[in-house]
């Protein structure tokens, strides 16, 4: 486990989880099916309504997407045409990382847990059937049409803590949209956001807390058992792998901060991306053309402190090199989590927790856990 102590927050008794953008990647499936369904009607899909369909209902979202678009549908006709589109595609959508890891913890630990959201019942409960585990974990799952307003009002999670015959008060709430988490401080509850849309957290000043991911969850904040899971500072992962051609970068890496990262283009590993947590510092290990095999520790995000507008994805092969190598192929096992991107007072404190990342990561790469990935054949180019 981590071995940083955390101050306790407020203690609980129970946890009170959204699904969609919390547990599960709802948003790609909403994204490719809304591509297709517009262009019947000579429309594009922009993205631009994400935040306003956001913790929306399933009606209140389309009644947005038909305005905004401008469709020559109402309202009852556009969710009738889409709704079997979704059905279809619920077998599709994947959980969140994190996601598994909670609930397996929450219920080995026997921590009443509740399900509430406001899509309708027999959603959530096919979305839930796909996941192994998910559906004999929850002694309570309520949907938007068991109750008689949705969020932001708080009634499905009094609801929720009615059920649980726990009092308001003494439930954390998980959420990931802004009227959620509006409802759940109405309700009286505890909030921590996990916010879906990135680069918005400022939005989320009523929560009691805010993370990047669940990975950065720590229940013991909430009086709630730990995660047993971490070494030496260290979340280990199922590896995936990345890779493609170094690019320049923005050119500060070895100028500003004297640490030269080998950046690869976003372009074209949206999905994969959209599969782990942006914002957020990784370790692994790196293959470089025929050059060899190196320990690597890099962050994905938009780099707090300097704010940017891009997401980038900047490797830091930890190894000595003489030249440059823009445009060789760049190949990355992900093994390990190590913390979300965060902002920093100054330039020194920035450099200074890069090099504890490196430290960090030089000492579990040399684990057995994580040294086994060094002979990953996806690092073997030819």
């Amino acid at each position: 486990m981590s071995t940083t102590a955390q101050p306790l927050k407020k203690l609980v008794s129970g946890i009170v989880l959204n699904l969609d953008g919390t547990l599960l990647n709802t948003d790609g499936i909403v994204k490719e099916i809304l591509k297709v369904f517009l262009v019947r009607y000579g429309k594009q899909w922009d993205g631009r309504e994400a935040l306003k369909i956001s913790g929306k209902t399933p009606i209140e979202s389309a009644a947005v997407i038909v305005e905004d678009y401008g469709l020559p549908c109402a309202t009852e006709e556009f969710i009738s045409e889409i709704t079997p589109m979704f059905s279809n595609q619920w077998c599709k959508i994947k959980a969140l990382p994190g996601a598994d890891r909670l609930i397996k913890h929450l219920r080995n630990h026997e921590v009443p847990m509740a399900l509430a959201s406001n899509s309708p019942k027999a959603d959530i409960e096919a979305k839930i059937s796909y996941h192994e585990g998910w559906k004999e974990s929850f002694s309570v799952v309520i949907g938007g049409d068991e109750v008689m307003t949705g969020k932001p009002s708080p009634e499905i999670f009094l609801e929720a803590a009615n059920r649980l015959k726990i009092e308001p008060s003494n439930l954390l709430v998980i959420e990931d949209s802004v009227p959620s988490v509006t409802a759940g401080k109405a309700a009286g509850m505890e909030v921590v956001a996990v916010p879906s849309l990135p680069k918005q957290t400022h939005l989320y000043n009523s929560a009691d807390e805010v993370i990047n991911s669940l990975l950065d969850l720590r229940p013991e904040k909430w009086g709630l058992p730990p995660f047993q899971d971490w070494i030496e500072g260290t979340l280990p992962l199922e590896p995936w792998h990345i890779g493609g051609p170094i690019i320049h970068g923005f050119g500060r890496g070895s100028k500003l901060l004297g640490i030269p990262t080998a950046n690869l283009s976003t372009e074209g590993c949206s999905d994969l991306l959209s599969e782990h947590p942006s914002g957020a510092v990784y370790f692994g290990w790196a293959g470089l053309s025929a050059r060899g095999i190196y320990k690597m520790v890099m962050s994905i995000g938009w780099n707090p402190y300097f704010d940017d507008k891009e997401k980038t994805i900047e490797p830091w092969l930890l190894h000595k090199f003489d030249e440059d190598f823009y445009g060789e192929e760049l190949r990355l096992v992900i093994v390990g989590y190590i913390r979300s991107e965060a902002n920093f007072p100054s330039l020194e404190s920035l450099i200074a927790k890069i090099h504890e990342d490196r430290d960090i990561a030089e000492r579990a790469l040399d684990l057995p856990l994580y040294a086994k990935h060094r002979d990953d054949q996806y690092l073997k180019m030819p």
